[in-house]
């Protein structure tokens, strides 16, 4: 008997623990970092259900004694170690696990369960995931934010917008990357922004450059056709001022098609 006891005690302990093969991860929801800890094992992420639900809009979250519990205004789920998830009365068999008074969920499961997606975000090395009835796709609004912040964190909303409308004017042209991800991170010929090469792309947004990368993402523009840009007082932009047409002046940066 005592035998049994000690088994299925290690048996519980095991469903409750991450594997020393897990890894950290980083989580953004709707182009904010998740400050929980979250991991990967074996190609899945797991992160704290109150943090994911918390991030995902208005939730009541709490522990029954046997599994963890949270109600929204028109959703409910249930997460149970050793049984799996529960969302809306489906029932979801998957890893739930409790580790430092925190319940882990599968990532990628329970947003989906929810309404919500998630994406494999390789430049952040970890995964972006988009509400249910988020209007902007969470790795676009992510990078876009961020490159404005970098490159015209400075500048007045329109001179930030004009930015961010660079970016979508080379996803929309056909001669560059068609993402935002992919356009910001473009070296095919040559790193195409600075704040890639000094790593300041990664630094946190301003509250103003959010904005102006939800109003790019809306259709705002201030920069027309503008594919390039540079602000004379910290380079010379020669190629651009001598190939590219040029179109205004916003702020500190000359514009050019």
């Amino acid at each position: 008997m005592k035998r049994k006891l000690l088994c299925g005690l290690l048996a519980a302990a095991a469903l409750c623990l991450p594997v020393q093969a897990a890894r950290p991860a980083a989580i953004q929801v709707d182009g904010e970092l998740l400050s929980a800890s979250a991991y990967v094992e074996n190609g899945a992420s797991y992160v704290p259900l109150r943090d994911l639900l918390e991030a995902l809009g208005d939730w009541n979250v709490w522990w029954d004694g046997t599994a963890a519990r949270a109600v929204s205004e028109d959703a409910s789920l249930r997460a149970e170690p050793g049984s799996g998830l529960t969302v809306g009365g489906k029932r979801y068999p998957c890893a739930v696990r409790v580790a430092a008074g925190r319940t882990y969920v599968p990532l990628r499961l329970t947003v989906e369960a929810l309404g919500g997606s998630v994406q494999w975000d390789p430049w952040l090395d970890g995964a972006a995931v988009t509400s249910p009835g988020a209007e902007h796709s969470a790795a676009d609004l992510y990078w876009l934010s961020r490159i404005i912040h970098a490159e015209s964190g400075g500048e007045a909303l329109e001179g930030q917008i004009a930015v961010g409308n660079v970016v979508l004017n080379r996803v929309a042209s056909g001669d560059f990357p068609g993402s935002i991800p992919e356009v910001i991170f473009d070296s095919e010929n040559g790193v195409q922004f600075e704040p890639v090469s000094n790593g300041t792309v990664l630094n946190e947004p301003s509250e103003l450059s959010r904005e102006a990368a939800r109003r790019v993402l809306a259709g705002e523009n201030t920069a027309g056709d503008a594919l390039y840009f540079f602000a004379p007082a910290l380079s010379q932009g020669t190629w651009i001022a001598s190939s590219r047409p040029y179109r205004q002046t916003i702020g500190c940066h000359r514009f050019y098609s």
